[in-house]
């Protein structure tokens, strides 16, 4: 148990459950958190699922979490279990392996602590996969006829406003009573949830979840799920602050011709360390290392930091590889060749090398880089093609021979002037990455659209936008309430 963070139960009646006034308890009585001020927000959450926009009685992170649900993410609200999970398509960090059993310990703690509450304790992956439940037996029973146990699915774009989904959108730990829940079938539910984040990166690894059957949650929950997440947290910077300084020893080792822009960036493009030339293009300081990830410095190069994440990803799946591109430096007006190393400690890439050359000159690494281009350049538009699948054959596209693309879980489907074929890539984010600066512009969670191959623009349904890419076969794809902005600003409308 985490040290001054006790998950005390003291106040709540015998087994654990808060006592009402009348002296009932709410998981026996009919009126499951009454007092609590949510029959309002239950009468808010009629109206919301309805299509209104005017709601009162409702916390800013669950209406938030609401709109995320209802125009982004199209969860239905009549969902009545969570849906199964997916396999996961890439190897993970060991990062999360250790948070996964710092949090499991945590977890078997916490369910002999809320076993009074008749609750359970989750672990999810940072996709909202239950990775493990604990709790009561009769509780984990009455959870999986809901999904709520491993090998189901809960983020927010899967099974709405929930503990452990809301906590992977957020920065902080958050708690999701009755009708807050998205879907009606959890409204009898309590639960809270908090995410442990990557000190360097800040994407989540794992969220740490308590949830409660028709019982309130003591209000201990919240910062002992903060600690929780600190305390794990606070290892993970202290090796990101030994990888700071490995990868300033690999800087210190590189072997490049004197006068060289030389810079060492972490995984998600801050810079670690620069020596004079480099700093100057980036504009940071000089020759002064910044272990930890808070002190580290973000370059004023607008598209390195994605270089550097398309690169990291890149040496992820080949340890051998070493790449160049072209970045544009805004006060040169101009592109410069930057050549890229991956610094690994085993089999982890904990960041890289960047050596840049003068515009219009070759690659500073010379021969060690194999040329391959990321694909980030910013003012010089780097041909691609586009690999698709029909039947067993490899089909080339270029990028403007698709007219839009729709996601089916991890498959995408690009319709296309020869047809319907399904991408090669996995995954609509990693679509939109591989076809920046193409003219493709994501409007919903699930189509990324060609804004070239638009014809007409139609008025949806409360305020929604619907875009025709083929009059003939009134071919149509939905824009999301909260992409219409955009949309209209890069249109020009």
């Amino acid at each position: 148990m985490l040290e001054g963070s006790s998950l005390t139960l003291k106040g709540y009646g015998m087994n654990g459950a808060n006592v009402g006034t009348n002296g009932t308890s709410p998981a026996t009585s009919g009126t499951a958190f009454a007092g609590d001020g949510l029959d309002m927000t239950a009468e808010a959450w009629e109206g919301f699922t309805a299509g209104e926009d005017i709601v009162t009685g409702v916390r800013p992170e669950i209406l938030t979490s609401w709109y995320r649900c209802r125009e982004e993410y199209g969860v239905d609200p009549a969902l009545d279990r969570a849906p199964p999970a997916a396999p996961e398509e890439n190897a993970h960090p060991i990062e999360q392996d250790v948070v996964f059993a710092e949090l499991g310990g945590l977890a078997t703690n916490a369910a002999r602590e809320v076993a009074g509450l008749d609750g359970l304790v989750a672990v999810t992956d940072p996709g909202g996969r239950i990775l493990a439940c604990w709790g009561s037996q009769r509780l984990l029973h009455h959870g999986a006829e809901s999904n709520l146990a491993p090998w189901s699915t809960w983020s927010e774009w899967a099974t709405g406003t929930n503990g452990m989904g809301t906590a992977l959108e957020c920065q902080h730990p958050v708690m999701v009573r009755g009708p807050e829940h998205w879907c009606r079938a959890f409204h009898l539910w309590v639960c809270a949830g908090v995410a442990v984040r990557d000190p360097v990166t800040h994407d989540p690894l794992a969220v740490l979840n308590i949830s409660c059957w028709k019982t309130r949650l003591p209000d201990a929950v919240l910062p002992w799920l903060h600690n929780a997440a600190t305390a794990t947290e606070a290892k993970l910077r202290h090796r990101a602050r030994h990888a700071g300084v490995l990868l300033a020893a690999a800087f210190a080792d590189a072997r490049v011709a004197p006068a060289t822009p030389l810079a060492a960036m972490d995984p998600a493009g801050h810079v670690v360390l620069a020596n004079t030339e480099a700093a100057a293009l980036l504009g940071t300081p000089a020759d002064v290392p910044a272990y930890l990830p808070t002190h580290r410095w973000a370059p004023q190069l607008p598209t390195l930091p994605q270089v550097v994440r398309r690169a990291v990803e890149r040496a992820r799946h080949d340890p051998h590889w070493a790449g160049s591109t072209q970045v544009f430096v805004p006060f040169l007006t101009d592109t410069v060749p930057v050549s890229v190393r991956p610094v690994s400690t085993g089999t982890q890439v904990i960041g890289l090398l960047l050596a840049f050359g003068s515009p219009g000159g070759n690659p500073p690494f010379g021969e060690r880089s194999d040329d391959f281009l990321l694909g980030a350049a910013y003012g010089r538009p780097l041909p691609s093609r586009v690999v698709a699948m029909r039947d067993d054959r490899w089909v080339m596209l270029d990028p403007r021979e698709i007219r839009f693309a729709e996601a089916d879980r991890n498959n995408v489907w690009l319709t296309t002037d020869q047809g319907v074929l399904r991408a090669a890539t996995r995954g609509l984010d990693r679509l939109q990455q591989q076809l920046e600066g193409k003219g493709f512009l994501r409007v919903h969670r699930r189509f990324l659209v060609n804004l070239g191959r638009v014809r007409e623009i139609e008025q949806g349904f409360k305020g929604t936008l619907l875009l025709t890419t083929d009059v003939h076969t009134h071919e149509t794809v939905p824009v999301a309430r909260r992409h219409v902005p955009q949309l209209h600003q890069t249109l020009g409308l």
